[in-house]
């Protein structure tokens, strides 16, 4: 049994091939540049040529593709979008205009002349990646599933905060069922407000297997639970510092005990010290993070978790891990450990949705869960806990 699992990031997607027949260290993996990465060099190029652009397609990732998109405008070339491609920027088409994007109904975009550079917005190309494995004598027209990870604020009705927004959601889902795998969705079951969600299936329409969609923060910390020495503590928080946003998650016997999330470029290592500290014992309040322009924060259990001296209840992932160098800090410093799933740090949001693809797929679930298990002295399985 074969599925194909992919993070999508800011700088990167990371491809997993899962093969119930191999190890999961011996699985076939690529790293490669993001799609919003992708059409941030693309629209670069056109900048540095002065041509005119229309962008059409999906919603999808934005960050470097709107940030090249605003310069190209700004530089005084034309660029047009459609109204589904110009939600990559901002959900309310008018602040799009007011980058210096202009908007065209799909008719209009037709009309365009053929001079204007046509770009292509979508978060995944799975013909692209099947390509690749082709190529590679990895055929992948036996597909069990297909598992997606994109980050989705929501489509926060016109005058709500994005932030309060998104984080309304998280709680929802952890009210609703608490566990990390309960950010993933079959395509036919994703709530209207996670429109990029719904977007990425848009983009995977053609596949020939089953699709399940999930959130990249809870993907990758639960990746990271099956990391051995995060998986023998009954109790930790496993925090994944990510290009845009810092999430973590306080996990215990119950589930989750609280959360935060952060942008990572608002935070420095003292104030996310004092952050984890304050999740740690229960003190830590939603207005802490909201009021530091973060998304917030809530806490569920009562029970303070202790740190110890090592600070190993403290697990991290994720590529801006590195804001935890060990280089030139202080005696008081938390020097976390980190985690790196079946070897490899820049799969565990790959794992974690695999750990959630059993949740999802009853009927595959026994395959996964023995190879996830198969980790060696991982303690108690997610789902056991």
């Amino acid at each position: 049994m074969k599925i194909l699992t992919v993070d999508i990031g800011t700088g990167t997607q990371d491809i997993f091939l899962y093969d119930s027949n191999l190890d999961i260290e011996n699985g076939f993996k690529l790293i490669l540049p993001s799609p919003t990465m992708m059409i941030h060099r693309q629209i670069k190029s056109a900048t540095k040529l002065r041509t005119p652009l229309l962008l059409t397609g999906s919603t999808m990732g934005g960050g470097p593709s709107a940030w090249a998109a605003e310069a190209h405008a700004r530089a005084g070339i034309p660029i047009f979008a459609t109204p589904e491609a110009a939600k990559t920027f901002n959900d309310e088409l008018d602040k799009v205009e007011r980058m210096g994007i202009k908007i065209v109904s799909d008719d209009e975009a037709e009309q365009l002349p053929a001079s204007i550079q046509r770009l292509n917005l979508h978060d995944f190309d799975f013909n692209a990646i099947a390509q690749i494995f082709t190529r590679f004598q990895v055929p992948l027209d036996d597909l069990a599933a297909v598992c997606l990870a994109v980050f989705d604020h929501g489509n926060a009705p016109a005058g709500v905060s994005d932030r309060q927004f998104r984080f309304d959601y998280l709680d929802e889902r952890i009210r609703m069922k608490n566990s990390l795998a309960s950010f993933a969705f079959l395509s036919t079951e994703i709530p209207p407000i996670m429109t990029r969600l719904r977007a990425v299936v848009q983009s995977a329409r053609d596949l020939p297997c089953p699709l399940m969609v999930m959130d990249t923060a809870p993907a990758a910390a639960l990746g990271a639970s099956f990391d051995p020495t995060a998986a023998a503590r009954k109790r930790k928080i496993i925090v994944n510092v990510g290009n845009f946003h810092v999430i973590a998650f306080r996990l215990g016997e119950t589930g989750i005990e609280g959360v935060f999330e952060h942008h990572t470029g608002e935070v420095d290592r003292p104030k996310l010290e004092k952050y984890l500290r304050a999740l740690a014992d229960g003190s830590l309040k939603h207005a802490d993070i909201f009021d530091d322009m973060g998304h917030g924060a809530l806490i569920y259990g009562k029970e303070a978790l202790e740190l110890g001296a090592n600070d190993w209840d403290i697990v991290v992932s994720g590529p801006r891990r590195s804001l935890f160098s060990t280089a030139n800090i202080s005696p008081q410093a938390i020097v976390p450990y980190f985690a790196a799933p079946f070897g490899d740090m820049m799969l565990s949001g790959n794992i974690g949705l695999l750990a959630a693809a059993a949740d999802t797929f009853p009927a595959l679930a026994a395959p996964i869960r023995a190879s996830l298990q198969a980790a060696g002295g991982r303690g108690v399985a997610p789902w056991d806990a």
